[in-house]
């Protein structure tokens, strides 16, 4: 994910804009980089801490210990650099609304996908069911049991490939480094709501 939130190089600089508005110790620039990527990139400790060590080398930050925790600071140096490159931080900026709109909408786009192939699933198995009922004899109540069997398991296999799906595109996602809004996860609750509501119509409607 961090490629794809920052070029090479540009992390370096937006962390020193990042302390430029206030010093910060290392988890809340952790926390202000997720922030202002609404949640959609959280950096690791091990990006965040060597790039702090090499602008301290180069007289860019400067830490301070408080008691166990380190705080980092922008230094005179640092400020003229990020003054020398204010261009090059208005491009990162709006790189960055980009980004994380472009990732937001592929992950949207998963959920809709994922969503779309189960109520696909659910239509077909309702199919199969309805025309099942018209070939089997009205008065055969084990064929017809049996039968609800077979097709609950199926109803299993369908629900099951749907959640390893989902559950696999948001693990990779979060494998490359982003984390999942807030928003996305509302969505994916509300789409799944309005298909337990379908289902449960469709049954009631069987059963009348």
């Amino acid at each position: 994910m961090s490629p794809a939130v920052f070029s090479h190089g540009d992390l370096r600089l937006y962390l020193l804009s990042l302390l430029a508005e206030a010093p910060q110790h290392g988890y809340g620039i952790i926390q202000s980089l997720t922030d202002r990527t609404g949640g959609t990139y959280t950096p690791s400790a091990g990006t965040i801490y060597p790039r702090l060590a090499k602008l301290e080398e180069e007289g860019l930050v400067t830490k301070t210990v408080d008691g166990r925790t380190t705080i980092y600071a922008i230094t005179e140096a640092g400020r003229a650099e990020l003054a020398s490159r204010e261009g090059d931080l208005a491009g990162i900026e709006a790189g960055l609304t980009d980004s994380v709109r472009l990732i937001a909408s592929e992950v949207r786009q998963s959920v809709q996908d994922a969503m779309k192939s189960l109520r696909a699933d659910l239509a077909a198995a309702e199919k199969g069911e309805r025309t099942a009922a018209k070939n089997r004899p009205r008065t055969a109540s084990d064929d017809s049991r049996l039968l609800s069997r077979e097709e609950m398991h199926r109803a299993d296999a369908v629900i099951n490939a749907f959640r390893a799906r989902v559950r696999t595109d948001l693990r990779t996602h979060i494998a490359k480094g982003g984390t999942l809004p807030s928003t996305v996860v509302t969505e994916l609750e509300d789409a799944l709501d309005n298909a337990a509501r379908g289902v449960t119509v469709s049954l009631s409607s069987s059963g009348s």
